[in-house]
């Protein structure tokens, strides 16, 4: 099997030293095995997307001594192909249409079980206000969901090699309706969400090794569920340790003072930011 994986980063903002430890990290193991990196651009969100910060992006990864093969990957470009499996799944009655707002979710949830979970890797866990509503009575502000009340699967699985959840992971159905409730699916003025779309974004260009931040783990199994579900088959997980603040804190794009090109403005090289994440 070719090693084949990719960096996605959203075009909302600059690259800073968490994606170029996870960039370096996943073009690293992929040019170490004789493998394909491939470059991304997660701008399903087309409200936040800019094509400046994408230019950026690539000067960037230019920048740090990066390569990717063959054109680079926009979602923007594939909303046809989420629209498609969207509507496979309603076809065998899987979604429904949702008009709760963030503020109606949490006033559902306003007095949770003690010890049952509220939040989950797509947000608060959705009490399922709701579920039953058919397809026909969308709107176009209604999010669509996936109703998992009617999915059913054999227990799945995947394999995690990063050092902090290394092995064999089990997935069920019983699992994600107890920690993450009715996903999205597709958000209001949004073709897909992100767990569907990228998803489909990893079978569309036969990615074999899925490499990210630990932060994202906790969506693998969500993602497992819909490979399972779609017929699309499962990479290997690979999910590195964080790159931190002073005060433990993970980086966000709102870090402007630790962005790529701060610091190559600043007169650093390559090999300065490498040795600053730890590579």
């Amino acid at each position: 099997m070719t090693f084949r994986t990719r960096f996605a980063p959203s075009p909302t903002g600059p690259l800073h030293l968490g994606h170029a430890y996870s960039a370096l990290t996943a073009h690293d193991m992929a040019r170490a095995a004789g493998g394909h990196f491939f470059l991304r651009i997660d701008d399903i969100d087309q409200s936040r997307a800019r094509p400046e910060w994408e230019a950026q992006i690539q000067e960037d990864l230019r920048w740090l001594g990066l390569t990717w093969d063959g054109p680079v990957h926009r979602q923007s470009e594939h909303f046809g192909t989420y629209r498609a499996a969207i509507d496979r799944l309603a076809a065998r009655g899987l979604t429904y249409p949702c008009s709760c707002t963030r503020r109606d979710i949490a006033a559902a949830a306003s007095a949770p079980q003690e010890g049952v979970p509220q939040f989950g890797p797509d947000g608060r866990i959705y009490p399922g206000t709701c579920r039953g509503r058919p397809m026909a009575e969308a709107r176009p502000g209604d999010a669509i969901r996936l109703d998992l009340s009617r999915c059913d699967a054999p227990a799945l699985s995947f394999c995690e090699t990063g050092p902090a959840h290394a092995g064999t992971h089990t997935v069920t159905v019983a699992g994600l309706r107890e920690t993450v409730g009715d996903p999205v699916l597709a958000r209001p003025y949004m073709a897909a969400s992100y767990h569907l779309s990228i998803v489909l974004d990893d079978a569309g260009q036969a990615i074999s090794h899925v490499i990210r931040g630990e932060d994202l783990f906790e969506a693998t199994p969500l993602q497992r569920f819909l490979q399972h579900l779609l017929g699309l088959p499962t990479p290997e997980y690979h999910h590195h340790a964080l790159i931190r603040d002073a005060a433990g804190k993970r980086l966000a794009k709102r870090d402007d003072a630790r962005a790529i090109a701060r610091y190559r403005d600043e007169g650093a090289t390559p090999q300065d930011i490498r040795r600053m994440v730890g590579l």
